[in-house]
């Protein structure tokens, strides 16, 4: 193969794989873990709000100690569900171990057992963080709606699609020819793809703090304990 021909094999590649994002697989199971993480982020915020809130309120009263306690250890449930779904979304592979070490039987030792592992600490952190993926996808959702609308315009038009908002007062594109209509088409269309790939770039990195705060592998191969979750 020539010089001049591999620069533009290479360049018809990049833009195979731009586009192609649209026709993966990975591409929408991404978009599902997007989907559900703001409702999920609203469900543990409550939990939380609960368990923590009414906790420290009461207490005083003792009541509110055994509701942080089972918030605390109580979270362990959540924190498998995250990396079921994790593990079924996204492109990773979490493995588990028991890292709650032996001890003496009795209600407090079992309950210093699981506040002295490193796993309900690390996975509380992530239920935190989860809520704020919620947040980015919402962002990325106004990125669709808005794509999704330009190029549902050749069917609506005479149109006008408001832009934004300046001193609260809207910028308006009047739409009312089929040029214009084609040109939405294309503004569209990039915003599309602009969307894929933003949304495949969030999975990546909510994937990466998954393995970071989930993933206890690297633990399972020095810790010789039996499985758990």
């Amino acid at each position: 193969m020539s010089s001049t021909d591999r620069p533009s094999r290479e360049r018809s590649y990049s833009v195979a794989n731009f586009v192609g994002v649209v026709a993966e697989r990975q591409t929408y199971k991404n978009l599902c873990y997007l989907a559900v993480a703001f409702p999920l982020g609203m469900v543990y915020s409550v939990v939380f709000l609960v368990g923590f809130g009414f906790g420290t309120v009461l207490s005083a009263l003792g009541i509110g100690i055994l509701l942080l306690i089972g918030t605390v250890i109580g979270s362990r449930l959540l924190v498998r569900f995250e990396r079921w779904l994790a593990n079924a979304l996204l492109s990773v592979d979490l493995e588990t171990i028991d890292d709650v070490r032996s001890s003496s039987a009795g209600l407090l030792a079992t309950v210093r057992r699981y506040f002295d592992a490193p796993s309900t600490w690390r996975g509380l952190g992530f239920l935190m963080v989860k809520f704020w993926f919620g947040f980015v996808a919402i962002v990325l959702l106004v990125v669709f709606v808005t794509a999704l609308s330009f190029l549902t315009i050749p069917f609506r038009y005479p149109h006008e699609e408001e832009l934004f908002r300046v001193n609260d007062e809207p910028i308006v594109w009047t739409i009312d020819t089929l040029p214009e209509a084609a040109l939405a088409v294309v503004l569209g269309a990039g915003l599309g793809l602009a969307f894929f790939h933003l949304s495949n770039a969030f999975a990546y990195v909510a994937g990466r703090i998954a393995i970071a705060l989930l993933d206890y592998s690297s633990e399972a191969a020095a810790t010789p304990t039996e499985p758990m979750d």
